[in-house]
């Protein structure tokens, strides 16, 4: 049975993240075909990189979890030295030296994860690293390249054309992208990666509960219809935003909708009668509250997949989503179960035409539904998954471009 690890920045049942639940799920499912561990920090704020976890192994559901100390918290002068390299780079002045000052003040910077990868290579068949953008995968991929798998989840955006990539992103010997929008940026950015064989898969979608969206109403005392935003509350995913565009709206068109937030906050919220922060909720509460939406809304203009948006697709929810992202479009276009918007006013015209088209809105649900159904299978995936792997181990026919 091989041996596989996956080399994530943060991964717990109490981390709350795009990439790392999407590791998560991963990890348990390969688990069922390969001995899997996870290769990770203490860490789970990514704003500090603080050390919380104790144990230095632990098992999580069926999986072992390496945990490595966090040597140095991010850096208090990050924002400010990343604010003017970024202005440095897009002026054409970029500097392999700057950018590794760079990855190690934004963190989590962990000689200890990559000293264990350089002594250990051995020891693993192959090494996934989920996420391009953190000192983890930076580092320790060059190290064990030549069995190395790399899921970017990369979307553009400034960071994805700093001078490390150019040479990072030749090194794996197999790439694994979530959205066919990913794969052709990556292409398309790093012309030298064509030679390097990659699939094209998702994720599964899960709803581990019966939605109950009467039991939300209830718990929260919600009465009226909502938008629900899940995730992250922060202004990089274009959050302040949101919140301006939706009180326009309750100024301009009045009515009783409500917008509903679930997740942690790092960005102000404004106080406002009809926006509801409920912060961190159980995972359960998570998908009544998605059931009883009137649509999921994501601000967010750099997605590389956005598992809350198939999350809401499954339980026939429609979505709401900025169109400047190409991911989240596509999930749009591809399902015509969603709406996108590239200004406000666009904005107020896709919630006018969600509450007021009712039969256009019943087959909205039910093609976002379909869409899950079509795309987002977890055997087909984890098949997929297991061709890749047996590829980067030298044992399963040679891959092909899909």
């Amino acid at each position: 049975m091989k041996r596989i690890a996956l080399v994530n920045q943060r991964y717990g049942l109490e981390v709350n993240g795009g990439s790392e639940y999407y590791t998560r799920m991963i990890a348990e499912r390969l688990a069922n075909r390969y001995e899997v561990e996870v290769l990770t920090t203490k860490a789970v704020d990514y704003t500090t990189w603080k050390d919380w976890y104790a144990r230095d192994v632990e098992t999580i559901h069926g999986v072992t979890v390496r945990r490595f100390p966090v040597e140095k918290l991010r850096a208090r002068d990050f924002n400010s030295y990343n604010e003017k390299y970024l202005q440095e780079a897009a002026a054409g002045q970029r500097s392999g030296a700057k950018e590794r000052i760079w990855f190690e003040k934004q963190g989590p910077y962990s000689p200890a994860c990559i000293q264990y990868i350089r002594q250990h290579k051995n020891d693993y068949d192959v090494f996934i690293f989920v996420t391009y953008l953190y000192y983890l995968t930076v580092a320790g991929l060059p190290e064990v390249a030549e069995k190395s798998i790399l899921i970017p989840t990369a979307h553009e955006e400034p960071y994805l054309h700093f001078l490390t990539y150019e040479s990072l992103f030749t090194k794996p010997k197999a790439f694994i992208f979530l959205t066919d929008e990913e794969r052709k940026l990556v292409r398309r950015t790093f012309p030298r990666t064509e030679p390097i064989p990659c699939d094209v898969m998702g994720t599964g979608v899960d709803i581990p509960c019966t939605p109950d969206a009467g039991k939300f109403r209830r718990q929260y005392g919600i009465q009226d219809e909502y938008l629900i935003y899940v995730g992250r509350i922060d202004e990089g995913k274009e959050c302040p935003m949101l919140f301006r565009y939706f009180m326009e709206y309750k100024k301009r068109c009045g009515g009783r909708l409500k917008l509903v937030l679930m997740g942690k906050a790092v960005c102000e919220i404004p106080r406002h009668p009809d926006i509801i922060p409920l912060g961190f909720v159980p995972e359960e509460d998570k998908f009544h509250g998605i059931a009883g939406a009137k649509a999921l809304v994501l601000p967010s203009k750099y997605e590389s997949l956005s598992i809350s948006v198939l999350e809401a697709m499954a339980l026939s929810v429609p979505v709401l989503v900025n169109g400047a992202c190409a991911v989240l479009k596509g999930h749009c276009t591809k399902s015509n179960g969603g709406l996108f918007y590239h200004n406000y006013f666009e904005f107020e015209g896709a919630v006018q035409y969600l509450l007021h088209h009712p039969v256009e809105y019943m087959q909205l649900c039910a093609n976002a539904r379909a869409y899950i159904s079509r795309n987002y299978d977890w055997n087909v995936i984890m098949q997929k998954f297991s061709n890749v792997i047996e590829a980067v181990g030298g044992e399963s026919p040679r891959m092909r471009e899909r």
